[in-house]
Formats: C-alpha cells, sequence, structure tokens
C-alpha cells in the first residue's frame, strides 16, 4: 500500500512564499513629496468647475469695471482712469503667468499619475501571474485526487469481490483515515486560498 508521504498531491507540495500584496495608491501615498502633492492638488484645484466658475467671474468682473472706468473718464474727465483698458493688455499678461505656471504644475501631476498607473499595471501583472501559478497547482491537484479516488475505488471493488473477513476492518479503517487526511488536507488549501493577503 502507498505510504502517506507519497499520496501528498501538489497543494501539500507547494510553497506559497511570494511577498505579500501591496496597494499601490498606499506605497505611493508614503513617499510622495510636498511638492507632488502639491501639484496634485493645484491640479485638481485647476481641473474643477468651481475653478472655471470663479475665473469666469472675476474675468467679467475685470473687464467690466475696466470698461466702465473707461466710459466715465470719456464723459467725466478726471474719473478715476482705467488700469486696463481694452483691449485688457494686463489681463491677458496675467492669464498668460497663470497659464505658464498651471501648465508645468498639472503636467507635473499626470506624469506622476501615469508613473502610479505603471506601478499598478506591474503589480497586477505580478498578482495575476501568481494565481495563475496557484490556479495550476490546484488543477493539477484535482487530478491528483481524482487518481486517489480511483484507486481507492478500485480496492473497495476487490474487497467486495474478494472479501477477507479477519483483514477487511483494518484495510477499511486505513482508507477511511487516508481519506480523512486528504478532506484536511483540502480544507486547509481552501482556508490558506481564501484568506486575505497581506
Amino acid at each position: 500500500m502507498t505510504a502517506a508521504s507519497d499520496t501528498k498531491g501538489p497543494a501539500a507540495q507547494y510553497r506559497h512564499d511570494h511577498p505579500p500584496v501591496k496597494n499601490v495608491n498606499d506605497v505611493l501615498v508614503d513617499v510622495m513629496t510636498t511638492g507632488q502633492r502639491v501639484a496634485d492638488k493645484v491640479a485638481v484645484s485647476v481641473g474643477s468647475w468651481p475653478f472655471i466658475i470663479v475665473q469666469s467671474i472675476l474675468l467679467v468682473i475685470w473687464m467690466g469695471f475696466n470698461v466702465y472706468l473707461a466710459i466715465m473718464e470719456h464723459t467725466h474727465p478726471g474719473f478715476l482712469k482705467a488700469w486696463d483698458p481694452y483691449p485688457f493688455i494686463l489681463l491677458n499678461l496675467v492669464l498668460s503667468f497663470q497659464a505658464a505656471y498651471t501648465g508645468p504644475v498639472v503636467m507635473m501631476s499626470q506624469n506622476r499619475q501615469n508613473e502610479k498607473d505603471r506601478l499598478s499595471a506591474q503589480n497586477d501583472y505580478e498578482i495575476n501571474k501568481k494565481a495563475e501559478e496557484e490556479i495550476e497547482v490546484i488543477l493539477k491537484h484535482l487530478v491528483h485526487q481524482d487518481q486517489l479516488i480511483l484507486g481507492t475505488t478500485r480496492r473497495i471493488e476487490a474487497l467486495q469481490q474478494a472479501p477477507d473477513p479477519e483483514g477487511l476492518a483494518a484495510k477499511l479503517d486505513l482508507l477511511l483515515q487516508r481519506m480523512d487526511a486528504q478532506d484536511a488536507a483540502i480544507a486547509a488549501l481552501r482556508a490558506s486560498l481564501a484568506a486575505p493577503r497581506a
């Protein structure tokens, strides 16, 4: 009869020794510099509806107030002079400065996001590779279990055809013990696969 060590399947011999799975978001948050945090906040602010609405309101106020001052100065000489009359050259300069600084800051945030996406894709690839390896081990173990069950069935059929009253109970006890050991091994494998990865 086969020794107990020979009945261990691929799942019992498999070593789950890869490093723990990490959350890429948490890893990147821990190593972010102050400049990267500022760049992310600027990118979020600039790319939002509140920013567009507030900026539009400020532009309308700027242009409207300067047009009003220009008209009042023309109709009432000596009235407060417009600081940026039409065609609003100072406003264009201010907007150019804003674009010159926010553009690179937003690109810095986008570059960091691209790096995060690249690390996330690499992490997903490694997890998928390890999962494929584990599924292959499980499938091989199921084949091994099928062979053990078929062997057990053949032995039971052989015992039924040629009964041995004196040794039959001992053989059946040994067979049941081996089946219990296999059930325990399968339960342990299921528990290890279902356990959350750190």
